[in-house]
């Protein structure tokens, strides 16, 4: 209350936030949205949702409770409940959430995951595929040494490299060594163990009780992943000094104990992807860090700077989309807090690891090479070679990323033919210096930002703007009702750490896995709140305008940038058509996979002009709109 500094908030449900007039929602996205984040005030339901759980409260007895809140909600108990929830809440509002039938409570539509296939989630080879056209394939990363070595300070953690063996994973390589498996860049690894390590012991002093985790994996012949081996990590318990206390687990048979453990190992790994996928790939690296560029755009650069024209369109609605996270999702006790493993810690976690952003690294060819996926290559498409073929999000990503540099240089070069124009442009050159000095303040000493003083500088920058504010994002975001919309498949949270043979949990988990994974990953209460959440963000709103669109086609008057911009467009249409096309390849095993899921999450979607919003699963829209 004496910081000069620091906000009042709101009142909980408050949507009466500050955001300058230019940049609220329009009345449809502001209609389509509140509409859809009716559900969202399930957590003002928590005590009567509490209460009208079944048999075992707050808890999912079988797979089948959980297919439930699809094919027709959680019960109610009678009337009497009804009345007593509409008490205590409008009634406008619990009109949305019981349905038309008036005992069904929360009912979702069908995650595409399980739509054609119930079970089909749970094999190693979706869990591997969903980290090359899942909710969030940005992470994975080639296995360039064995074995996988951190970089945390030792005096401070100890040892921390990864305790895999090469025997625990050479059985299941298809008869290859590690050498040879490394030297034929066959393996590659998801590593959420140094990021999460640091902050594993508060995590777990909370509800959590999870590890940070590597998984290895080899690609083989056929171009799907197949796991190798999780290792879980905790710190020392004697002090974070002594390093790290890990156990190594590989494939078992469903069906038995040792299937049963290998499932809770794979619900480990992917807690960790949820959460980092939430606060850093979704929140940190789109939404958040975009924020400086639309503030320092709109104080320096004229609505009449060709830049400002370039650029605007990238930017709808993201202030005001922010502007209610940080009211209800990211503020103290939101929605993530409550749904997400890292609990009280996620904004922290957040913003520690923004320490790791590089602002180049985020152009689509940077970050591959930077994960090992790509190598340069000359003779390839975009002089890369990507070196797992069959990998959705970089090759449509790419090719996406290629028309948007393209676009972008045919419009500089129209406006800027020579670097001198852009050392010379005050407004540009004022807008540059406070993206740096004040927009990432942090960041304002790091030797890699361009020095705007050529056309290339300009250029790039403009290009890595547009990718994360359009395609990135489109990757991270739209795929969440699909695969995390059915929670098992993606849990967010654990609630108890690996059972030990002799334990009541662990012959718990002999007689009944299916209650033992339930009663590991996220409980019944988070579930429906997650999924509450996911479902909304996931929509398209009615009135989204997508890359290679714009809302009037008077934006400049300039023949030839128009002109340009009609063959972005084209272009566009193209890569819609080529993603169609190797959806339907059956070689191409990783577009679709066990669950028959097309990878549309980079299809540019320039051909449909329905505006039919809501959870299309397809779809790239200009600007960080949800």
């Amino acid at each position: 209350m004496t910081d000069h500094k620091s906000e009042s908030r709101l009142p909980l449900l408050s949507l009466d936030i500050y955001v300058p007039r230019d940049e609220r929602f329009g009345h449809v996205k502001f209609s389509d949205f509140l509409a859809y984040a009716l559900k969202s005030i399930a957590q003002v339901l928590l005590p009567e949702i509490s209460s009208i759980c079944d048999k075992t409260i707050n808890e999912f007895d079988c797979f089948e409770d959980v297919f439930d809140l699809y094919n027709g909600g959680i019960k109610l108990p009678g009337k009497a409940t009804v009345s007593k929830v509409r008490n205590r809440i409008p009634w406008e509002l619990l009109k949305e959430l019981v349905r038309n039938d008036g005992e069904r409570f929360l009912k979702f539509p069908i995650p595409e995951v399980i739509k054609e296939d119930k079970s089909a989630w749970r094999t190693d080879e979706e869990f591997a595929r969903e980290m090359l056209a899942g909710v969030n394939p940005v992470i994975i990363s080639r296995l360039q040494e064995f074995q996988p070595a951190s970089q945390l300070y030792p005096k401070q953690y100890g040892n921390q490299h990864s305790t895999i063996k090469k025997e625990d994973i050479e059985v299941n390589m298809n008869g290859l060594t590690v050498d040879q498996a490394i030297e034929s860049n066959r393996l590659f690894i998801l590593d959420h163990h140094d990021a999460l390590m640091i902050y594993l012991r508060k995590i777990n002093s909370t509800n959590t009780k999870t590890y940070a985790t590597r998984t290895i994996l080899f690609l083989q012949d056929d171009g799907t992943l197949k796991p190798l081996a999780i290792e879980l990590s905790l710190l020392h318990p004697q002090g974070d000094y002594r390093g790290a206390v890990s156990r190594v687990f590989t494939p078992a048979e469903d069906g038995t104990v040792d299937g049963s453990i290998w499932q809770l190992a794979k619900a480990y790994a992917a807690v960790n992807d949820s959460g980092y996928h939430q606060l850093i790939s979704h929140w940190l690296n789109t939404h958040a860090v975009i924020e400086p560029f639309i503030i320092a755009t709109n104080r320096q650069l004229s609505v009449l700077h060709p830049i400002h024209k370039l650029l605007q369109p990238h930017f709808c609605d993201t202030m005001n989309i922010n502007a209610l996270a940080r009211q209800i999702l990211i503020n103290a006790s939101g929605m993530l807090e409550i749904t997400v493993f890292p609990a009280r810690y996620s904004m922290e976690i957040s913003a520690v690891l923004y320490k790791n952003w590089v602002f180049t690294e985020q152009a689509l060819p940077a970050d591959l090479i930077k994960r090992g996926i790509a190598v340069p290559d000359e003779t390839k498409p975009h002089g890369l070679k990507v070196l797992i073929e069959d990998y959705p999000y970089a090759v449509d990503g790419l090719e996406i990323w290629s028309a948007i540099e393209t676009w972008v240089q045919e419009y500089c070069d129209f406006y800027y033919p020579t670097d001198e124009l852009v050392q010379t442009d005050e407004e540009l050159q004022s807008w540059w210096l406070e993206l740096r000095n004040e927009g990432h303040g942090d960041k304002r000493d790091e030797p890699w930002w361009p020095k705007m003083q050529t056309r290339v500088d300009l250029k790039q920058t403009c290009t890595i703007i547009i990718w994360v504010a359009s395609a990135l994002h489109a990757a991270v975001n739209f795929g969440q009702y699909p695969y995390p919309g059915f929670l098992p498949n993606r849990p967010t949270i654990s609630r108890r750490f690996m059972p030990e043979p002799g334990t009541p949990e662990y012959r718990e988990l002999e007689q009944d896995p299916e209650l033992g994974y339930l009663k590991t990953i996220t409980a019944q209460l988070q579930t429906l709140l997650g999924v509450s959440l996911i479902e909304i963000l996931s929509r398209h709103s009615t009135d989204e305008i997508y890359l290679g669109q714009r809302e009037s086609d008077e934006w400049t008057c300039d023949e030839e940038p128009l002109a340009a911009f009609r063959r972005f467009g084209k272009r566009l249409m193209g890569i819609e058509g080529r993603i169609t096309e190797m959806n339907s390849n059956p070689k191409l095993k990783n577009r679709v996979g066990p669950v028959k899921v097309p990878y549309t999450l980079l299809s540019p979607n320039t051909s449909d002009y329905s505006r039919e919003g809501g959870l299309t699963g397809k779809g790239v829209p200009n600007s960080i709109s949800i």
